[in-house]
């Protein structure tokens, strides 16, 4: 009797041995995999993270272009808008001057100029001359013998000019007419302004901005 107790104590024994390793056994392997799981959650967090701060830096650069660009467009349009009224005031000014000249003696000289470059313009060897109803009052035979003698020194060429019979230009300026009829050139105030607007332009932008692009 005493024999089967001790066989049954030592089977127990066995047994609560087994139990007890494969209990460390599983405890070990949970640790493991505790400690694997920790790993990857700290390196998906860290990734996360990684991610989240890239982000924030391309919206951070985004925007900081954004505000660069808004900017850089909303200097240009005031640039634009300035040199625009600049332009207005310059052409304004031009025009009042022009205007205010008709009455002087010097200004003879200034429908010679321009009675000269439109009949090299032209090119015609015949060519009708019209112009305001206060500049017609001072272009007589001398000046048009002026302005045909500088034509001929200029080009060689000969042209006939003869004040046409057509009413007065409203505006200042002069309009010269081929005599067939088939072309003209258009020496009015208003027209001589927009033909140079581009050169004024280049002056007033190398005059206010061109200072300011180096420093």
């Amino acid at each position: 009797m005493e024999s089967v107790d001790r066989e049954k104590a030592a089977l127990i024994s066995g047994i609560e041995t087994d139990a007890r390793a494969e209990e460390e056994k599983i405890i070990k392997e949970a640790e493991a995999q505790a400690a694997e799981k920790k790993k990857y959650a700290e390196k998906k967090i860290k990734s996360l993270l990684d991610e989240a701060r890239a982000r924030a830096q391309e919206q951070a650069e985004a925007a900081r272009r954004q505000i660069i660009s808004r900017a850089d467009r909303e200097v240009k349009r005031r640039s634009m808008r300035l040199r625009d009224v600049v332009m207005r005031d310059i052409m304004d000014r031009v025009e009042t001057k022009l205007s205010s000249m008709t009455g002087d003696a010097n200004y003879r000289s200034v429908l010679i100029d321009w009675l000269t470059e439109a009949a090299i313009g032209l090119d015609a060897e015949s060519a009708l001359v019209v112009a305001s109803a206060e500049e017609l009052k001072l272009i007589d035979d001398k000046l048009l013998s002026e302005v045909k003698e500088r034509v001929r020194s200029r080009t060689g060429k000969q042209v006939m000019l003869t004040i046409s019979d057509a009413p007065p230009l409203q505006s200042q300026g002069v309009i010269l007419t081929a005599a067939d009829g088939r072309t003209a050139f258009n020496n009015q105030v208003k027209t001589r302004m927009l033909r140079s607007k581009r050169e004024i332009q280049m002056l007033i932008h190398d005059t206010l901005f061109a200072d300011s692009k180096k420093e």
